[in-house]
């Protein structure tokens, strides 16, 4: 009662809420379960707010879930009993653009399709994008370091950051603003907040890297019969494109339904194939980029490594190959107790890995269906299976994510570990590691208030 005395004689609705004063919305991240609305939510407007309001809940030791667009995956922003929770979406301005630095400055709640626009506006490019972008936040996408459709090209999300703002679990302020490429002055304390999945402290700014606007992006749908034609098609897009900007591979279990499934969704081809990709390559030279990118597909049809390909006319046609790829939205929806995977594998691994999962989800579990698709250029692939309970759903993970460690990946490539995934991390990190991550913690937030019993 002391805290929330405190609270209310710094901050008034609609900086703070409580009991009635909170809507439902609050309550679970996008996977919807164990649904539990926390007793306060606090919406900070400044850096300024987040530090106070942390310095207090601090001090009265109150636990608190850190939200963005609650777009998660892995249970990180949903509310524990017990938990405030402490939400960004105030916090949605673009802060400057700087032309010369080829930067922008945002504050952490903006919707990650409000950062892009901006930089488009300004003649520039920001290189992240994930089928959720209308929803999630920036500040999000930095705390689990988001992957999405352009890694291959651009990396994760903390490639693209040169400087952030952030508040410890005690209030303290970490400024660094920085717009350099080339700084190393001490350690690169932003690099700890990044995929800390806000354990560590929040992020309320974040200087992001902007590009030169591609003038040229070349799109087309691939029809595949091995995963042996797939990674060759890799390959040889790496060797002779300029740019590859995205290699999306769907199996066809997946890319059957998504056809059916999502609105006006065009399938391009009158033929059913092992594998689909969606091959992107973005350039500065019209006179040439397309004639190179027709020239590879071309060569790899006559070499029957492709065995058709449907390319790209017009926006219309590449909206519609993402609209496919998109289709995980509407799928899920069609689906009761989803288990969703982001399992990172080494290329090389990829096909036996998937076999083996397939192999095991068939014995085990015979009734789950299983769609596999995902962002192949990088190693991750996405997993989104069916199932009948809880404990089946329970048993599901469990399978895959032995299966995931077995050929030296990782339990999560892009979505983060958050509440889901904890007992599963020793597939992805060592004893030692695990150890050095909990000192992490101790350290930067000693009373354990941010984000408790998320990632471990």
């Amino acid at each position: 009662m002391s805290l929330r005395k405190d609270i209310r004689e710094r901050f008034n609705p609609p900086s703070v809420l409580f009991d009635d004063e909170v809507s439902d919305k609050y309550s679970s991240d996008w996977t919807d379960s164990g649904k539990c609305k926390p007793e306060a939510v606090l919406r900070p407007k400044t850096t300024e707010d987040v530090s106070n309001m942390l310095q207090l809940c601090n001090s009265a030791g109150q636990t608190i879930v850190v939200q963005g667009g609650l777009t998660g995956l892995s249970g990180g922003a949903s509310p524990k009993p017990g938990e405030w929770s402490l939400s960004l979406e105030r916090m949605n301005k673009i802060i400057e653009i700087d032309q010369d630095a080829l930067t922008i400055t945002v504050q952490a709640g903006t919707p990650l399709s409000e950062v892009q626009q901006a930089a488009e506006d300004a003649g520039l490019y920001l290189a992240l994008d994930l089928g959720a972008r209308g929803s999630c936040q920036i500040g999000g996408n930095i705390a689990t370091n988001a992957g999405g459709n352009q890694v291959i090209k651009y990396g994760m999300a903390r490639a693209l950051v040169s400087g952030m703002v952030a508040v410890l679990a005690d209030g303290t302020v970490l400024t660094n603003r920085n717009k350099l490429l080339k700084n190393n002055a001490g350690y690169d304390l932003k690099q700890l907040f990044i995929g800390s999945e806000g354990t560590l402290g929040i992020i309320t700014e974040i200087v992001l890297r902007l590009f030169p606007k591609p003038l040229t992006k070349q799109s087309a749908m691939c029809g595949l019969q091995s995963m042996t034609d797939v990674i060759r098609l890799l390959k040889e897009a790496r060797t002779r494109l300029p740019s590859i900007s995205a290699f999306e591979v769907m199996w066809p279990n997946y890319y059957d339904v998504c056809i059916n499934v999502v609105a006006d969704a065009r399938n391009p081809f009158s033929e059913e194939y092992a594998y689909y990709v969606i091959l992107e390559s973005e350039g500065h030279y019209p006179d040439t980029d397309f004639e190179h990118f027709c020239e590879l597909l071309s060569d790899l049809m006559e070499q029957e490594i492709v065995t058709n390909a449907a390319l790209a006319q017009s926006i219309s046609d590449a909206e519609n190959f993402w609209k496919i790829r998109d289709g995980i939205g509407e799928l899920t929806a069609e689906l009761k107790n989803a288990a969703h995977f982001d399992i990172g594998i080494p290329i090389r691994n990829v096909e036996a890995c998937v076999n083996d999962i397939q192999d095991t989800l068939l014995e085990k579990f015979p009734n789950v269906t299983a769609y596999y698709f995902g962002h192949l250029g990088d190693g991750n692939f996405h997993i989104v299976a069916g199932t009948e309970s809880e404990q089946q759903k329970y048993g599901v993970y469990d399978a895959v994510y032995e299966i995931t460690g077995k050929y030296d990946g990782s339990i999560t490539a892009e979505h983060g570990v958050g509440s889901h995934k904890t007992q599963w991390l020793h597939h992805s990190r060592e004893e030692a590691e695990i150890a050095l991550m909990k000192t992490l913690k101790v350290t930067l937030d000693p009373k354990g208030i941010l984000n408790p019993g998320r990632i471990f």
